[in-house]
């Protein structure tokens, strides 16, 4: 091991003492997926256990061994106003007092769709508990209300552990041809002079290869994507997009979108936009009002449910009647959705209080973090470019990270890098390079986020 990081690895051990002997204890009987960290490597192996945390208020975190943390993982996104705002608690409380009914309907329900309707500008709203729900629910009724059954989505995107769209592409270049010809179900596009054929596989064991014969995997951004969804226009019931990446959030092609849009209009395509991170983050109406694109479908999760499991499927009546058919003999016209704990009674009352505190504060509250954050990652440039340092921040409202694309940074580094701001108290999770700016985030804070970057930065981007 190289003396370097075994110093590091030993400081860092001793410095979280207590997390690491909780992972050890229960490591026989907790099957833990948090342990895992992306571009581990076995010098950074014995680092992979989470900082079990003991309290949390604003943008800080305490752990049980006393360090103090500033958040920049706020919940993967779920905190827009730090943890523990003082109107998301007040709203809980009240609502403990009166208990929490399961499986019954409250007023509430109500009152937070209407407020769901106003911001997002889709007519309709249900309610579920997770993002992978919501994107599941979506799919099954863009297929209920097309009659088709394939699916697009693109590479490097992320929607959550649903077979569905739990896909990668394998990419096989073929000899140039004169025409555009079918390969197992597939359609072959011309690419750059050759024809490349995008074949969606399972990316997790546990998935039968059957699934993937009903998905298309194609290249974000790029307009031969666009010929692909024309050319399964009577197969597609959905395109499903991260308007902007989670993995990739330096890409953002407003063009592409309408583009999109377009095409999936003349298709009769569902087009379904995936805002858990996206949604109320850059702007009250998330990213269709950022881009100026009307979706069918949306998706939301996170910022929406205050910090409680929430989800939420939102859109246009015609996609939406496929849960709620009226009339004698609909029911088999019924797309079925369930849950035990779908409109949970504090999940509402936590949403109503952050749709509400939205509305009443307008669009300064989202201008000023917007400009904070962009003011943040300026600085963060600034210093690699100083200090030659091949990395470039980017950031879409307040969610900023390294972009790989326009970076020459190895993952390894960046996993380095993250147990270096965990070790210099910045929180994240090991191996992530990036994170969320809060309203609760003070420009100490944000002094002490770019000062950390920069230092393992320096230490740590040239490792090969």
């Amino acid at each position: 091991m190289n003396e370097d990081i075994e110093t590091f690895v030993k400081a860092y051990t001793e410095r979280t003492a207590g997390s690491k002997r909780f992972a050890e204890r229960h490591r026989a009987y907790h099957v833990d997926k948090s342990s895992i960290a992306f571009g581990s490597t076995p010098e950074t192996q014995a680092l992979t256990y989470p900082i079990v945390v003991d309290r949390a208020s604003g943008s800080k975190l305490w752990d049980i061994d006393g360090n103090v943390y500033t958040d920049i993982l706020q919940g993967l996104g779920a905190n827009l106003f730090g943890h523990n705002p003082d109107f998301v608690r007040e709203a809980l409380v009240a609502r403990m007092q009166d208990g929490f009914p399961i499986g019954v309907q409250t007023e509430m329900v109500g009152e937070v769709a209407k407020l769901l309707v106003k911001l997002t500008g889709m007519p309709r709203v249900c309610f579920s508990n997770t993002g992978t729900e919501a994107i599941m629910t979506a799919i099954r009724i863009a297929r209920a209300k097309t009659g088709r059954s394939k699916v697009a989505v693109f590479t490097d995107s992320y929607h959550g552990h649903v077979d569905t769209v739990l896909m990668r592409a394998t990419l096989l270049e073929y000899a140039r041809k004169k025409l555009v010809r079918r390969f197992d179900g597939r359609i072959l596009g011309r690419v750059a002079g050759k024809f490349l054929a995008t074949q969606a596989v399972p990316a997790s064991v546990g998935i039968p290869k059957s699934v993937s014969k009903d998905v298309l995997v194609l290249e974000y951004g790029n307009p031969k994507s666009l010929d692909v969804i024309r050319s399964n226009r009577r197969k597609l019931a959905a395109v499903l997009v991260e308007p902007v990446q989670s993995r990739h959030p330096e890409r953002q092609p407003k063009a592409f979108l309408h583009d999109l849009r377009e095409v999936t209009q003349d298709g009769d395509i569902a087009l379904i936009f995936d805002e858990m991170v996206t949604g109320f983050r850059v702007h009250a109406g998330g990213a269709q009002a950022h881009f100026e694109v009307e979706a069918d479908l949306a998706t939301y999760s996170k910022i929406v449910g205050g910090g409680l499991p929430l989800s939420v499927v939102a859109g246009r009546d015609a996609y939406m009647d496929c849960l709620q058919p009226c009339g004698l003999g609909s029911r088999d016209k019924t797309a079925f959705f369930a849950g035990t704990f779908c409109k949970h009674p504090l999940s509402l009352a936590a949403s109503h209080a952050v749709l509400s505190h939205l509305i009443e504060t307008g669009p300064g509250l989202h201008d000023d973090l917007n400009v904070r954050t962009e003011a943040m990652v300026g600085r963060l440039n600034e210093r690699a470019q100083a200090a030659s340092i091949p990395v470039r921040f980017t950031h879409f409202g307040s969610f900023f990270a390294i972009a790989m694309s326009q970076s020459e940074i190895t993952p390894e580094a960046i996993n380095r890098l993250s147990y270096h701001l965990l070790h210099k108290g910045i929180h994240l999770r090991g191996g992530d390079r990036g994170g969320f700016l809060t309203t609760a985030h003070s420009e100490a804070d944000i002094d002490k986020i770019v000062d950390a970057f920069t230092s393992g930065l320096q230490q740590w981007s040239q490792l090969r």
